[in-house]
């Protein structure tokens, strides 16, 4: 149990002044009544309420209202438009096309990643180069055990969207998923557009 401590002069002096500057409660909030008890809320035996009506779960949400959830990198890339010659991105997804660069951002954070990404793809469109592989790695599998929710496949997830943004997105024509013996899921194609 804590002492109270006596009150300076000064302090009491300020607390005589709030208390004076307050006003009582009424008579009858300083008793707390006994509570009261609501017919409505008796036993359910005790009711003589109408039986519930049948309903269907959910009838009342308008049809019309749909949710969207969020899609995986890999979902969009996939209903992204197809902007390069057709018969190409075809063969491109078969992995016939073999690419003329890589780079493996394979334990880089995203501040080495990013620069690193700019400079390999804006100097393979220099080179002259049309396909180019960025391998990024799947990401750490999620650990059931790990007490606190982790991001896994960082790089997985923001490679393509540097790749929508300037200076790349002026660089590359298509980017879609690697073929599984280009690495799958943990890399991407990169198809440059013609280097002017």
């Amino acid at each position: 149990m804590t002492r109270r401590r006596k009150l300076h002069p000064e302090e009491m002096d300020l607390w005589k002044q709030v208390a004076r500057s307050t006003d009582p409660l009424p008579d009858k909030l300083k008793s707390h009544p006994a509570p009261t008890v609501d017919p409505a809320m008796s036993r359910p035996s005790e009711r003589k309420d109408a039986p519930l009506q049948s309903f269907d779960l959910g009838e009342k949400v308008s049809r019309t209202e749909t949710h969207v959830f969020p899609r995986t990198t890999a979902d969009r890339l996939h209903n992204a438009p197809v902007r390069m010659d057709s018969k190409a991105y075809q063969r491109l997804k078969r992995g016939k096309l073999k690419p003329d660069a890589r780079i493996d951002l394979h334990g880089m954070t995203l501040d080495q990643a990013h620069p690193t990404l700019n400079r390999f793809i804006m100097g393979a469109q220099a080179k002259g180069h049309r396909l180019v592989l960025v391998i990024t790695g799947k990401g750490a599998p999620q650990d059931p055990y790990d007490p606190a929710p982790r991001r896994r496949g960082v790089l997985k997830q923001q490679v393509p969207l540097w790749m929508t943004m300037a200076p790349l997105s002026s660089a590359i024509l298509q980017v879609s998923e690697a073929h599984l013996k280009h690495g799958g899921s943990g890399a991407y194609y990169v198809y440059l557009r013609r280097g002017r």
